[in-house]
C-alpha cells in the first residue's frame, strides 16, 4: 500500500466519522426540540386548565350571587 492509498483512506475514515457526528447532531437537537415542544404543550394545558377553573369559580360565585 502507498502513501496515496493510506492519505485515502485516512481521509475517507475521517469523512465518514464527520458524517456520523454531524448525524448524531442532528439528532440530538430535533430530540431537544421534540422535548421543548412537548413541554410548552405541557405548559399551556396546564394554563388553559387553570384559566378554565377560574372561569367555573367566578361562574359559580355569579350564580351564587343571583340565587339569593
Amino acid at each position: 500500500m502507498g502513501m496515496k492509498d493510506q492519505f485515502q483512506d485516512k481521509a475517507e475514515e475521517l469523512a465518514n466519522k464527520a458524517k456520523e457526528k454531524a448525524g448524531q447532531g442532528r439528532d440530538e437537537t430535533r430530540e431537544r426540540g421534540q422535548g421543548r415542544r412537548d413541554e410548552a404543550a405541557r405548559e399551556r394545558g396546564q394554563q388553559q386548565d387553570e384559566t378554565s377553573e377560574r372561569m367555573q369559580r367566578e361562574e359559580d360565585r355569579m350564580d351564587q350571587d343571583y340565587d339569593v
